[in-house]
């Protein structure tokens, strides 16, 4: 068994923040995301397949940030180690296929990622209501700035 099993797929607390954050537009934002995930693991898996390291490294590092956005944490580690591999391969031109177990457990972990993703965004979704309305809120790992999520705007 992976040690990737015992990292939870979803951090609870990243996603109410994301929750909070979007509102009511955490679906629409979760469409983008559904999109680009799909897409992104496609680049992932042709890359591998033609032992092109370099053409994995952008997808990789698209979908560990696009994940860890709304706390998928599972994807998020296997998207970073499929990133960093990759980068290493290309400096020493190398074949990528060292990193096939994690590219191969992508599509799983995605489908299990946006079930509970969509639970979540669901309008009237249990966990939804779970934020409590004095919750204390912790400074962003991101920057000061505001936080935005899926594809860019401007």
């Amino acid at each position: 068994m992976s040690f990737y099993y015992t990292i939870p797929v979803v951090v609870e607390a990243e996603l109410a923040e994301a929750r909070r954050t979007l509102g009511a537009g955490m679906a629409r934002i979760l469409g983008y995301y559904e999109e680009d995930g799909a897409k992104s693991i496609g680049q992932v898996e042709r890359a591998l397949a033609e032992g092109n390291a370099a053409a994995m490294v952008i997808p990789a590092h698209t979908l560990k940030g696009e994940s860890r956005q709304f706390g998928a944490k599972r994807l998020g580690d296997l998207a970073e180690a499929i990133e960093k591999t990759a980068r290493r391969c290309v400096e020493e031109h190398t074949s990528p296929s060292e990193v096939a177990a994690e590219v191969a457990m992508l599509r799983g972990c995605f489908s299990e990622t946006l079930a509970i993703l969509r639970t979540a965004a669901a309008p009237h979704s249990p966990a939804t209501s779970q934020a409590h309305p004095t919750a204390v809120s912790r400074p962003s790992p991101f920057g000061s700035g505001p936080r935005t999520f899926g594809r860019r705007t401007g």
